[in-house]
């Protein structure tokens, strides 16, 4: 339990726990390695949130649902194209060791090592064809905050670097981007393994920043140009951008052509603007309709005002649980105008009809989520797994 320079000495062993052993001054058990990722599987979220929604977000003050097959029909009739890029990001999680640190007092405690692939990856439409366009991939690890004792500066670069030396690891060209410290204070609830998961789902949420940024300063993304982030869009922007007005505004203006599409949420905890859930009201929504759109802001995100509504692509008879079947479609409220007066109704039913016919072919027997699954995102997130190292090759390293 030292950062002193001598542990940054050449190491004893070249495996990569030996040498965070040894680096870190703890005692590595050699525990047993498995991942913490749950199956993909169609589900509900009941978990807590704030979310509330405040007022509606639209041009027109559509106080029931809104029929969008006819738009369908006549969208699906010509060729013309605005979704055309697709993102998913993704990351696994495995826990691939124990490593114990000496207390106060001559005692000991041991901690779990975490390890994660993460994986951010695009495919762009050209011509009615989708194809892969960018992907980027990082091995991160996530330590107990305790194996720096010292809290020096530059202790976790260091050994990331002292990492990357490693032959093997070298023989199969790979390398630790990172390693994310996780807290290990007493006045937390949540387990360890789950403070080091969620240090890992931080890194990949901003990795989908980053990833999205970069499409915007290249240009492609465009009234013409959209694109469909797998997920929410609940993006917390950093101290720097809120406290740099110009970074803040440029933050919120990368997601003027980004609409997130949820395939599980949770609509349990989404109150109408009487301050009532009501969740059987998106339930109950017919085939190829709309709900209106609400706006609501999450405390823990800012000031940033996200407009929210839901889509069903397919029947309820179809389908095994209520929300089968429905999306949840995310948009950042940009400019001025939306933020007065809320995106223009037309917008939306466009950007709507379009997800439905989306709808096809479907990815039935491949995904038991297919009834929520659009199949271009369908097609990313497949493009995005399929670069993973395997499960037996990543936990061999350790």
């Amino acid at each position: 339990m030292s950062s002193t320079n001598e542990h940054f000495s050449k190491p004893k062993h070249d495996k990569v726990m030996n040498i965070l052993a040894e680096v870190t001054g703890g005692k590595s058990y050699k525990g047993h390695k498995y991942g913490l990722d749950h199956a993909d599987r169609p589900s509900v979220d009941y978990g807590n949130s704030e979310i509330i929604w405040k007022r509606r977000a639209e041009t027109t003050q559509h106080r029931t649902y809104v029929d969008l097959s006819g738009l369908c029909k006549k969208l699906a009739s010509r060729d013309d194209q605005i979704l055309s890029y697709f993102l998913d990001g993704s990351r696994r999680v495995f826990k691939v060791d124990d490593i114990a640190y000496r207390q106060s007092g001559g005692r000991s405690v041991i901690y779990p090592v975490i390890a994660g692939q993460i994986g951010v990856g695009c495919c762009r439409r050209v011509d009615k064809k989708v194809a892969p366009a960018k992907f980027k991939r990082e091995f991160v690890l996530s330590m107990p905050d305790v194996a720096d004792a010292d809290g020096k500066s530059g202790f976790w670069p260091a050994t990331t670097k002292k990492l990357s030396e490693c032959i093997e690891l070298k023989k199969l060209g790979i390398e630790f981007s990172t390693i994310l410290p996780y807290k290990t204070s007493r006045n937390e609830d949540k387990k360890f393994e789950d403070r080091a998961t969620a240090c890992v789902q931080d890194r990949m949420i901003e990795a989908e920043k980053e990833f999205v940024a970069e499409l915007v300063r290249e240009g492609k993304l465009n009234h013409n140009n959209y694109l469909v982030k797998d997920g929410s869009l609940e993006y917390r922007p950093t101290k720097d951008d809120k406290t740099d007005k110009k970074r803040y505004q440029t933050f919120k203006n990368n997601y003027n052509w980004v609409i997130g599409a949820s395939k599980n949420f949770n609509p349990e905890v989404c109150e109408d603007i009487n301050g009532k859930p009501n969740p059987g009201f998106i339930a109950d929504m017919p085939l190829y309709h709309r709900t209106p759109v609400a706006e609501y802001e999450n405390p823990m995100l800012g000031d940033i005002k996200f407009a929210v509504w839901y889509i069903r692509l397919r029947d309820k008879k179809q389908t095994r649980t209520p929300f089968d079947g429905i999306l949840k479609i995310e948009k950042i409220l940009v400019t001025g105008e939306e933020i007065e007066a809320g995106i223009d109704s037309e917008l939306v039913d466009t950007l709507s009809a379009y997800l439905i016919n989306e709808r096809n072919p479907v990815c039935y027997g491949s995904d038991l989520r297919w009834a929520n699954h659009i199949y271009p995102i369908y097609l990313t997130e497949s493009f995005v797994k399929s670069r993973y190292l395997s499960t037996e090759s990543f936990l061999h390293l350790f």
